[in-house]
This record gives C-alpha cells, structure tokens and sequence, in this order.
C-alpha cells in the first residue's frame, strides 16, 4: 500500500515553522491546491486557533485534518513528534466536527452569514447591557434577557469559552449544543440551557440603538446585528484526526473531572 500523501500547513510561530522544517526533512509533502487534489490529508501544525482558521480555509476540499500541537493548550491537536508521522495517521481515530450556521440581520439592513465550529457569541458594544430576547425553534422562551452577551457552543467549542463562561461541557456524541449567558443580571439566576443539536435559535436585540451589540462566530465578527439566527449545519463537517491514547471524545470526558 502507498504511503499516505500529506499536506502540511504551519501558523507563524517560530515553534510551528521549525516543525515544519523538520516534518519537511522526513517527509514527502504535496501541495493543496483546488484544481489538482493531491494530498489525502492535512497535517496542520500551530495550536487550537491556527487549527480552526485551517478548517474553515480548507472544509471544502473535504480532506481529514490531523493536528500537531505547536501552540498552549492544543485540545484539537496531538502531541508533537515527527517520528512515525504516516503510521500515526493510519492509526489514528476520526471525529466529525459540525459547524453552527449564523444568519445575523444589521441595523443597516444588510444580512451576514458566517460558520461556527466553536461557538456563535453575542456581546454588548457599549457600556449598557444587552437585552435579548430569546427564541428556541420560533418559540419565545426569554422575553429579555439583560446580559453581557450570550453564546451557542458545539460540543468541541463546550470546553474553551462556554464553559469558562460557566456552560456546561458536552461529550461529542451527545448531539446537543449549549446556549450560555455571559454575565446574567436578569433573570439572575438563568444559567442557560441545553438543547437538541438540530434546534433554531434565535436571538432578536431589544433597543439595538442605544445597546448595540455584535455577533462572533468563530473569527467572523459583525456590528451592530438586531437579529441572529443559529443553527446546525450537518452538510458542512470536517473530519479531525486523534491519536487512539489522545481522541477527542476521551478528553472532552476528561475535562469534566479536571479542576
């Protein structure tokens, strides 16, 4: 059997580019490039964000991605070695990421659109609080929330800023997401909720003029939104590769009795 072809990409990091020196000396590397697909995965090397900025350059080529952790935490990466690179990703266990679509509506009108595999997050822009009304699959469920903001979360995207936040942590097969307010002062003691993966949720901001707020997703950040909408978008996964002793599934469990 050919070895597998690999492609490797590297963030900016000093850390990240001497392993991409090294990965080049060992390694045969192929190009990606969209009118010729050659490589049948891609090495990225870099931490948790430089993975993410990755998935959302490459998800169309429909190509496994199998991280080395170049970065801090390095939750979506495996550990760094150069040795045994191709038998690592034969071996190695794939995990399915679903990202949320955000449809988001603007004070100008305008409408955007953009793709989550962490978390979609609504944050206040000026010194008043938000106040959002809350709607799950068309039905009100908060008539205003006053918060800081608010966030949906995957179940990969539960462990980094939803559950710092407070939110709770979602193993990958659980098929729910998170909805987590950031700093609740009304109600007080909403801690937030979690819901089906495939459900509508919808938020519309209360007096947009004078508590204008803005709406993340991931790297994508708009102003001024009056209306956002999310939800699961099935059709768009990527396929992340772990190390058996390291799969994703395992340390999200993992997470839960950390402290």
């Amino acid at each position: 059997m050919s070895p597998t072809k690999i492609a490797c990409v590297a963030d900016d990091s000093p850390k990240a580019q001497a392993a991409l020196k090294e990965i080049r000396k060992h390694y045969h590397i192929v190009p990606i490039t969209r009118r010729r697909m050659q490589a049948e995965v891609i090495v990225v090397l870099g931490g948790d964000g430089f993975m993410l900025q990755t998935l959302h350059q490459y998800m169309k080529m429909k190509l496994p991605f199998y991280g080395l952790n170049c970065g801090t935490v390095g939750f979506l990466m495996n550990e760094y070695s150069p040795e045994g690179l191709l038998d690592r990703i034969e071996h190695a266990r794939a995990a399915t990421l679903y990202p949320l679509h955000m449809y988001a509506r603007c004070l100008n009108g305008k409408v955007r659109q953009a793709l989550a595999f962490n978390e979609v997050s609504l944050f206040r822009q000026g010194r008043q609080a938000a106040k959002i009304r809350v709607s799950i699959d068309h039905v009100v469920r908060l008539k205003e929330l006053t918060c800081d903001g608010v966030l949906v979360a995957t179940p990969a995207g539960s462990t980094a800023y939803n559950f710092s936040a407070g939110g709770p942590i979602i193993p990958l097969g659980a098929n729910l997401i998170a909805l987590t307010p950031l700093v609740p002062f009304r109600p007080r003691r909403w801690r937030g909720a979690l819901l089906p993966h495939n459900s509508s949720v919808g938020f519309t901001i209360l007096e947009p003029k004078k508590r204008p707020v803005n709406a993340v997703a991931d790297f994508t950040e708009i102003h001024d939104v009056t209306e956002v909408v999310i939800g699961e978008q099935r059709k768009s996964g990527v396929t992340l590769l772990f190390d058996p002793e390291h799969n994703l599934e395992e340390r999200i469990i993992k997470e839960q009795f950390t402290y």
